[in-house]
């Protein structure tokens, strides 16, 4: 499909509730996206996995270009999928058809650069515009857009025309339209470029609260430095393709973790950040053999939470030798000297740990020659 003709017709009848399946709020994978038809046909978006839970505020990154518009009209379904999967609210876009597309849009909540306020109507009747239901739910809804409007700093601006506002204020209001509905999914694209700094924290800290109290996912895609601070993840992109995929709390607390390590203290906090990037967070139950003595090494693990004994068969009995809890490590041994596991680790209880791969494990060594020392010393004696 074309560049224009993907876009999906809007309409002002009432729709149905849609079923529902199992899952998070944004569930993107192998998603793959194309402008233009025959020769012309160009392809925009690359294999895109993403996975988004309710109560996050996903900061998405990128030159201009790159496809971060693209990839969000696509998961607001204004635009159609062409390849991949994509479900969002439970909901499988690619099996849906045009009205179904549209019941869904209407429970999500979109925020752009250009607010697109109605002139002619205040800013309270703009918050109202959102509703689609019944006379009790327009009622809710002019109750609730102007607690929402008292919040963000415009009580008493409510019965003012988009003229008499500033630019900041018309965005507040265009923030109040999108989230009066309770949407599960909140989308926006620039929100704070036309704000000064203060209002720009205004809006992305109300979108982080809304996001945590209403279990709504929230996906801001920005040029703007000052929303990173807010964010629980951000998403870069390049070329069509997400190319990291950070969740912010957990690299630090990966940061942390790594600093409190003999063969890490030394790191710089940028060279640790890069490990933490890189580091896949996996879950356990108890008695769960984490690795088993005399495997091939391929992997290094980081305790999260929880608890794992350490064993080693010495060929008549198996015997304990340590316990790890979380913010030790295991496994980098058998990476760094070739040689099978000298210990099976197993899981005391449930919790969760972080793994890197061995490619990614050797890769952090030949970065840092400091690090790379330091594990030579330790377990070469060099």
């Amino acid at each position: 499909m074309s560049a224009t003709t993907d876009i999906i017709e809007t309409s002002s009848k009432p729709m149905p509730i849609l079923p529902r399946r199992a899952g998070g709020v944004v569930e993107v994978d192998n998603l793959n996206h194309y402008f233009g038809e025959g020769e012309f046909r160009t392809q925009v978006l690359f294999g895109n996995k993403l996975n988004i839970d309710a109560g996050q505020l996903v900061v998405m990154t990128g030159p201009s270009g790159s496809g971060k518009t693209t990839l969000l009209t696509l998961l607001g379904a204004i635009r159609r999928m062409q390849e991949g999967k994509l479900h969002v609210l439970g909901q499988d876009l690619g099996a849906l058809n045009d009205t179904q597309i549209i019941t869904l849009r209407r429970e999500i909540g979109f925020i752009f650069q250009m607010h697109n306020l109605f002139t002619s109507l205040t800013a309270l009747e703009n918050v109202k515009m959102s509703c689609h239901g019944d006379a009790a739910a327009m009622a809710r809804t002019a109750v609730d857009g102007v607690a929402l409007l008292q919040r963000l700093g415009l009580g008493h601006r409510i019965d003012y025309r988009p003229q008499a506002l500033s630019g900041g204020q018309r965005q507040r209001v265009a923030v109040a339209r999108a989230l009066v509905g309770k949407p599960r999914l909140i989308l926006a694209d620039e929100p704070t470029a036309a704000l000064d700094k203060v209002s720009c924290l205004e809006v992305i800290a109300m979108l982080k609260e809304w996001a945590a109290e209403n279990g709504s996912a929230v996906v801001v895609v920005t040029h703007d430095n000052r929303v990173l601070d807010s964010a629980d993840r951000i998403v870069s992109m390049v070329d069509g393709a997400i190319v990291s995929d950070v969740y912010l709390r957990e690299a630090l607390m990966i940061c942390e973790f790594l600093r409190q390590i003999e063969i890490f203290s030394h790191l710089s906090m940028g060279e640790l950040t890069q490990i933490a990037e890189q580091m896949q967070l996996r879950t356990f139950h108890g008695g769960d053999v984490m690795i088993r003595q005399g495997d091939e090494g391929d992997e290094f693990f980081l305790l999260r939470d929880g608890s794992v004994d350490v064993m080693i068969n010495s060929g008549q009995t198996e015997q304990r030798v340590d316990t790890l809890k979380a913010g030790q490590c295991f496994g980098e041994r058998a990476l760094l000297t070739g040689g099978p596991r000298g210990a099976t680790v197993v899981a005391r209880e449930d919790g969760a740990v972080y793994v890197l791969s061995k490619p990614q494990f050797m890769h952090a060594i030949e970065v840092s020659p400091d690090f790379k020392t330091q594990l030579q010393n330790l377990y070469f004696g060099k």
